[in-house]
């Protein structure tokens, strides 16, 4: 019996997966869980095989967690349940030792075969988030073009943007026109719409 450990924050979702899930023979789900501060202490406790982790909730911050559930449980395989709107943050996500991901479009009997490859320690690549992921732009930004994107996505000017960062103004517009060159964008407004869009700014 494959033992689950399921980590999705809608509350509905969640527990519609949990029955999906336990009306296969060969899986239970151990623990069901809303938030990610909660993983380490549930898998201590419940000893799953895999974890299913809504990658909604691993920002980059709490890849850590991954990290530790992969010290402390090597046994369980960790399998994120993916969305295709945030194919930067899923691909940062895949480098951090997860075995793999199902999609959120996924019919059940993909996310239940999912989880039966990650019990056994194979890779799992839902085809459609793969696209996603290779199809994802690039962030051409630097990491200062990026903080002052940041600093002036509140539409601060130029002024005022040069004061937060410690810059000169002019060198502020000089980052903001190399911006709008490497994003196509028309203003900045619109640079940092796009910057968002493409997760850039995560």
């Amino acid at each position: 019996m494959i033992r689950i450990l399921l980590v999705e924050p809608m509350n509905l979702l969640r527990g519609a997966l949990a029955v999906t899930l336990s009306l296969e023979p060969d899986l239970v789900v151990v623990a069901e869980l809303g938030r990610i501060d909660e993983v380490l202490p549930m898998a201590r406790a419940v000893s799953p095989d895999v974890a299913v982790i809504n990658t909604d909730l691993l920002a980059e911050s709490d890849l850590p967690v991954v990290d530790r559930m992969n010290l402390e449980l090597p046994h369980c395989g960790i399998l994120l349940l993916a969305g295709e709107d945030a194919p930067a943050r899923l691909g940062r996500t895949l480098d951090a030792g997860v075995r793999g991901c199902v999609g959120k479009q996924a019919a059940p009997y993909e996310l239940a075969c999912g989880i039966r490859q990650a019990a056994r320690g194979e890779r799992v690549m839902d085809a459609r988030v793969a696209v996603a992921v290779l199809a994802a732009r690039r962030n051409p930004l630097s990491t200062r073009e990026r903080d002052v994107l940041v600093a002036a996505a509140s539409g601060a000017p130029s002024q005022e943007v040069a004061a937060t960062l410690h810059l000169t103004a002019g060198t502020v517009r000089n980052y903001i026109s190399a911006i709008l060159r490497k994003t196509g964008a028309r203003n900045r407004l619109e640079a940092v719409r796009i910057a968002k869009e493409s997760g850039w700014l995560d």
